[in-house]
C-alpha cells in the first residue's frame, strides 16, 4: 500500500513541480511573486479543453501547442502590465499578479460558467499494472510529460546563451546589466518560459482532470509552498520541493485523512525552513 501510495505521490509531484518551476524561474529572475500563476494554469487547462472540443486536438499531443500559446501571452502580459511595475515598491509588483488572478478567475466565470467540464476523449486512458502498482495512464502520461518539459527547461537555462543570461540576472542583475546584457527583453523572455511551464502542466491536467474556473487556485498555492521548500529562484528545488509535496499529500491523505493534507503540507514546510532558511536549494534574486 505504501509503494502505491508513494507511485501516485511521485506522479502528482512531477506536475506540481512543473508548475512550480514557472513560478521559481518568474520569481528568480525578477523577484516577484507571481500569484497568479495558478490562474494562467487554469486559463492553459481552458485553452486545451476549447481545443479538443472543437478542432479535435487531443490535451496530451497539444501540451506543445498550448505551452506556445502562453508563452506569448505571458511576453504580452509582462510587456502591457508587469513590466511597467517592476522598478516599483514590491507591494504594487505584489498587488498586481494577485490582481490579475482575481481578474482572470472572475473573467472565466463570466465567459465559461462555473459549471464543470471534462475533456471526453484522450489518448491516454486506462490503468497499467507494474508489479504490485496499478497506474492510471492519464497520470503517467502527464507526469512523464512534465519531466520532459522541465528537462527541456533545465536544458535551456544550462546550454543556451539566452538561459546562462537569464541565471546571471538570477544571480545579480546589477552585474548582468554593466555586462551588456538586455534586462527588459530577458524578463520578458522568462515570464514568457514562466507561463510556458503552466501553460504545459495545463495542458497535461486537463487530458483527465475536472476544469472550472477556482481549478488552478490549489495548484499555484502548493507551487508557491514548493518553491519556498525547495528555495526562491531555485528550478531544482522548486521540483524537488514539489515532489516531495505530492508524496506528503497522498500518504497525508490516506493515513491522517484528506481534510488534513494541506495541513500537513504546510507543517513540513514550517519544519524544513526551520531547518534551513533557505530551502532546500534556495539562492534567488535580491
Amino acid at each position: 500500500m505504501i509503494l502505491q501510495l508513494a507511485t501516485g505521490g511521485l506522479l502528482l509531484g512531477c506536475i506540481y513541480g512543473l508548475v512550480s518551476m514557472g513560478l521559481s524561474l518568474i520569481y528568480g529572475v525578477m523577484g516577484i511573486v507571481n500569484f497568479a500563476h495558478g490562474a494562467f494554469v487554469m486559463l492553459a487547462m481552458y485553452a486545451s479543453y476549447w481545443l479538443s472540443l472543437f478542432v479535435g486536438i487531443d490535451p496530451v499531443l497539444g501540451t506543445p501547442l498550448v505551452a506556445l500559446l502562453m508563452f506569448g501571452f505571458g511576453i504580452v502580459v509582462y510587456r502591457a502590465i508587469i513590466g511597467r511595475v517592476l522598478r516599483g515598491p514590491f507591494l504594487a509588483r505584489l498587488l498586481v499578479t494577485f490582481g490579475l488572478s482575481i481578474f482572470f478567475i472572475n473573467m472565466a466565470q463570466f465567459l465559461w460558467s462555473p459549471d464543470y467540464r471534462m475533456v471526453q476523449k484522450s489518448i491516454s486512458r486506462g490503468i497499467i499494472m507494474l508489479g504490485p502498482v496499478f497506474i492510471e495512464l492519464p497520470k503517467l502520461v502527464a507526469s512523464i510529460g512534465s519531466l520532459i518539459v522541465a528537462g527541456l527547461i533545465y536544458w535551456f537555462l544550462r546550454k543556451t546563451k539566452t538561459g546562462l543570461a537569464i541565471q546571471a540576472i538570477s544571480i545579480d542583475r546589477s552585474a548582468a546589466a554593466l555586462m551588456g546584457i538586455n534586462l527588459e527583453r530577458l524578463n520578458a523572455i522568462a515570464f514568457g518560459l514562466g507561463l510556458a511551464c503552466a501553460g504545459a502542466a495545463g495542458a497535461l491536467l486537463a487530458s483527465y482532470y475536472y476544469i472550472f474556473p477556482d481549478v488552478g487556485t490549489m495548484f499555484g498555492l502548493v507551487a508557491l509552498v514548493a518553491v519556498a521548500l525547495g528555495g526562491f529562484g531555485s528550478t531544482e528545488g522548486a521540483l524537488i520541493g514539489a515532489i516531495l509535496i505530492g508524496i506528503i499529500e497522498t500518504l497525508g491523505g490516506f493515513y491522517v485523512g484528506p481534510e488534513y493534507k494541506y495541513a500537513l503540507i504546510f507543517l513540513a514546510y514550517v519544519l524544513i525552513v526551520i531547518a534551513r532558511p533557505k530551502g532546500l536549494m534556495g539562492w534567488g534574486a535580491d
